[in-house]
């Protein structure tokens, strides 16, 4: 009984027998992907996309309410230095004109709320601009929503005013 039935030859890549007669190849060369590995590939990609997006749009969230925090805290000490040099608070703030006194200038800019107002938690009549208040000569409000909440500010309807920043 002869084991050895065929013989490999790397010159020609074929199987023949002991007489030399070439056999068809046998060895399977599979380098091609199946379907079912493309579609798991590609419903991983989907899914690791959408989380991203979804933290990508948390992180905007977050950027607009620290900005927004940022901007109340910026307007309140322009308005200090307004009050300390006038002994008033001015009448109205807008975001076309500087807060200024004849050639001292408090505020080059006062800012805008980042957009889109509507935004998690800040939606219908939450979502608004900055709302500027003068109550009395020595008092004013300046009314915001943060979406998600900033530091130690919760998210909710804000309140600014002389005494500091109360949380809902």
């Amino acid at each position: 009984m002869c084991i050895n039935k065929y013989i490999f030859s790397r010159k020609t890549g074929l199987f023949s027998d002991k007489a030399g007669v070439n056999m068809p190849r046998k060895i399977k060369n599979n380098q091609a992907f199946t379907l079912i590995e493309l579609l798991v590939v590609i419903a991983i990609i989907g899914l690791l996309s959408t989380l991203s997006l979804v933290a990508l749009n948390n992180a905007r969230q977050k950027a607009r309410d620290t900005l927004r925090a940022a901007d109340i805290k910026q307007m309140m000490t322009a308005l200090e230095l307004y009050y300390n040099d006038l002994s008033s608070y001015p009448a109205s703030l807008s975001t076309t004109t500087p807060l200024k006194n004849g050639s001292t200038t408090f505020m080059g800019q006062v800012p805008q709320n980042p957009k889109p107002y509507a935004d998690g938690w800040c939606s219908g009549s939450a979502a608004v601009d900055f709302s500027y208040n003068r109550i009395n000569a020595s008092s004013y409000e300046i009314t915001y929503c943060l979406a998600g909440g900033a530091g130690n500010l919760k998210k909710g309807t804000h309140k600014a005013t002389p005494n500091g920043i109360a949380n809902p």
